[in-house]
Formats: C-alpha cells, sequence, structure tokens
C-alpha cells in the first residue's frame, strides 16, 4: 500500500547540534556557502539516506499531562541492516568509525512538494537483532530530541543574566551557556522579569524549566529540532486560533478516542516561592469545596518579585480548579482518504482542535482542545497519529473569542 506522505529518513554523523551539513571548500554539496558549517575535517563525515532500508517508525512527542511539563521527543527507527553496515566492528561499513552515540537523525514527509518534519533528534543507543531463521538482521536507532542535551549539561552560574531580565532572555541566556546554535530557536522576549541567577549547580534544562514555569509560557523542542519559548501572551491567545474540527461525519475522522473522568489535572491550591522570597499561595475555595484539597508547591523560582510569585499562584490554580469529561487522546489514520494529509502533517503543540463525538445514548460531546502530543507509528502499510489533548495550560481572557471571551466566565491573565 502507498504511504499518502513521501516518507524520508536521514542520517547525519557530524557531531554538533546543527542539523546541516560540513562546510568544504571545492565540494559541490558541502561546498554551499550559507548551507553547510564549518567541519573539525576536510572529509566530511558522511550524510546517509537511510529511507530506503527503513522498516518502521514510531515518534512519541508531548507533554506528559500528569506531570504537567513538556518531555524529551524520542524516536525508534528500525532499520534492514542485510550487510551489517550498522556493526561498529564491521570495517568494510561505510559507516565504520562514525556509529557513536549522539549522532543527528531526522524524520520527515512530503506531501503534495511541501516538506514536514516529524522528528529531529540525536542518537542514544543502537540494538541490533538477528531473529532466528532470518538471514536479514535489522538495528534499532533508537534516538531523543535536544531536552536530552540540556539534561546533561550542568550549569552554575549563567554568564550574562542579571536582575530586570525577561525570561526570554534568560533561556537565551542559559541557551548560550551551554552553545545551543542561535540558528536553532525561536524564542519570545517574555511578560515576567527574572532576578539575578541564583548561581546554583543545576542541568541547564531545569535552569530553562524554571524560567518558563516563571513565565507560565512553554518551552519545547519543534519537530525541526528548534527550541522554541512562548510568552504566556502567546500562549494564551493561541486558544483564539480557528480550530480545527474533527467529528465523524463532516469533519476529520477519527477513532480510539480517549475519555477520561477525574480529579488526575485538578489544582485548587498553589504556593510559590521565588529565590529569597516568601511563599505566596492562592486557592479556589469553591473547588476545595467541592473536591477537596488539591496542593501543589514550586519553589525557588526565578521570577524577580513576591507579586509576581503571587500572580503565577492565582493564574495557575485558576487555570486548574475545575474539571469536566476530558478527551485525553484521539488516533487519526493517514491512509483514510476522508483525511487532509497536509493538514495532520501541519499539526504542532497548540494547533487548537474541536472534536466532537457522538454517545451511545444519542447525546454529543463537543471539546475545543489543543494538541500537546503527536505519537506516530510508520510502516510500509501503516501511517497514523495519535494526538494529545489538553485544555489550555494556561486561560486569558481573548476578546471576542466565543470560548474564552465570556465575561464573568473566563479569568483575566496578568
Amino acid at each position: 500500500m502507498t504511504l499518502p506522505a513521501q516518507i524520508a529518513v536521514s542520517f547525519d554523523f557530524t557531531s554538533g547540534a546543527t542539523f546541516s551539513y560540513p562546510f568544504t571548500i571545492g565540494d559541490n554539496k558541502y561546498g554551499v556557502l550559507g548551507t553547510g558549517t564549518l567541519a573539525s575535517t576536510t572529509t566530511p563525515e558522511p550524510t546517509v539516506d537511510l529511507t530506503n532500508d527503513v522498516y518502521s517508525i514510531q515518534i512519541d512527542r508531548g507533554r506528559n499531562v500528569m506531570r504537567d511539563q513538556y518531555e524529551a521527543g524520542s524516536a525508534t527507527i528500525r532499520v534492514m541492516d542485510p550487510l551489517s553496515y550498522f556493526s561498529p566492528q564491521n570495517t568494510a561499513s561505510p559507516y565504520y568509525g562514525f556509529l557513536t552515540p549522539l549522532r543527528k537523525l531526522r524524520v520527515s514527509a512530503t506531501y503534495n512538494g511541501v516538506g514536514y518534519f516529524l522528528f529531529s533528534g540525536y542518537t542514544i543507543s543502537y540494538n541490533y537483532t538477528y531473529p532466528k531463521g532470518q538471514e536479514t538482521g535489522f538495528v534499532d536507532i533508537v534516538c531523543t530530541d535536544a531536552f536530552r542535551l540540556m539534561q546533561q549539561a550542568g550549569v552554575v552560574t549563567i554568564a550574562s543574566s542579571p536582575a530586570g531580565q525577561y525570561t526570554g532572555e534568560r533561556i537565551a541566556a542559559i541557551l548560550n551557556q551551554v552553545s545551543w546554535p542561535a540558528s536553532m530557536r525561536a524564542l519570545d522576549t517574555g511578560d515576567t522579569l527574572c532576578q539575578a541567577d541564583p548561581a546554583q549547580n543545576r542541568t541547564s534544562l531545569d535552569a530553562l524549566k524554571n524560567a518558563e514555569f516563571s513565565e507560565q509560557g512553554a518551552f519545547y523542542i519543534r519537530a525541526d529540532g528548534t527550541a522554541v519559548f512562548l510568552s504566556r501572551t502567546n500562549v494564551i491567545k493561541k486558544y483564539g486560533d480557528t480550530p480545527i474540527e474533527f467529528n465523524q461525519t463532516t469533519g476529520i475522522p477519527y477513532s480510539n478516542l480517549v475519555f477520561a473522568f477525574d480529579d488526575k489535572l485538578i489544582i485548587n491550591s498553589t504556593s510559590i516561592t521565588r529565590y529569597g522570597g516568601t511563599i505566596q499561595t492562592a486557592t479556589n475555595d469553591a473547588s476545595i469545596a467541592k473536591y477537596f484539597p488539591h496542593q501543589n508547591n514550586e519553589t525557588n523560582l526565578v521570577c524577580q518579585t513576591d507579586a509576581d510569585a503571587l500572580n503565577i499562584a492565582k493564574i495557575y490554580t485558576a487555570t486548574r480548579a475545575e474539571t469536566s469529561i476530558r478527551i485525553d487522546a484521539m488516533t487519526v489514520d493517514l491512509l483514510d482518504t476522508r483525511v487532509p494529509t497536509a493538514t495532520v502533517l501541519g499539526l504542532d503543540y497548540f494547533s487548537n482542535l474541536k472534536i466532537t463525538n457522538e454517545q451511545p445514548d444519542g447525546s454529543t460531546i463537543v471539546k475545543t482542545l489543543q494538541c500537546q502530543g503527536l505519537s506516530w507509528q510508520i510502516t510500509p502499510n501503516v501511517m497514523k497519529c495519535t494526538v494529545t489533548t489538553l485544555e489550555p495550560i494556561v486561560e486569558g481572557y481573548i476578546i471576542g473569542s466565543s470560548i474564552s471571551g465570556i465575561i464573568g466566565t473566563n479569568i483575566m491573565a496578568y
């Protein structure tokens, strides 16, 4: 069966974080100014198209709903290896000497001449299998995105991180500290001011997540490998975008809808403490009376004032104090001709999704949610995407919105 989009898997054996080609003078491919990057040797490491040898692709990216934070995306690419090219002991392999951890791998899809990245990451292991009774072995190339690199990079003092710096500027300073490429950033300035960096021993990812939470924004790795930071204002605005409609009649069809109706995501009391500050607490008494206390505590945030800490506590509680029946996930089969391939390939975090489902009793559930996770399952005969959905992670009043612009119902952000 032919897949609706052309899938490609490229393997870049160069070192460094940037997804590009090493610059080599006089080479038609690697010697293009503005395209290649400076290499450490005159012999460029290979960049290999693995597409014809790929048997299956599994990609998982998104927000951990229970932990309420973005986590490292991962991918497992199964490659048929009849000539043992991926054996590090095979001196006849064209990859000999280059098979090391943390090389770069990308998965993309092309539809109607437009390319979409599904994953960009770094290898963490090569798992070899030689099934009994089969002459051809295969290797599972296991990859993770840049969050792993940032988790491995420890920091103490962040250069150029004075008091009065916006959260986006602080995130840029942290990325500078770990030499994250400027070409792989898309950072908002942010709305919240930071205090001077506390100069404590932590991972760079912990420092980045501290600034993210202090902003009540979003920091994540995009499918093309870019580090993205959205300010609180822009996270709120995203919910005002026109949603994509999913239903079983006029909209995009789906399957395996995952429902939940529980108290797992309720927070009705939040305590926030900044570095050097006093604890600031915001509660929702009506929610506590209805659901019993559900507490969240965050300490040592880099926000500048106690007033900022109190605002964080207020908006975090207000966003999570109530619950209703949830749709946590749905699966979209791109082999279904009713599914618009480009629309699904173009989904990203914060894409708005209006999901309509008719219940067996004749009632209808309609939810406008946001995409917060994408899991791809791809084989020669399968192309499915499971979409994790979630209510807005930060609520705010949006003028003119039929969902978030209701006076007396929707909360005002700070």
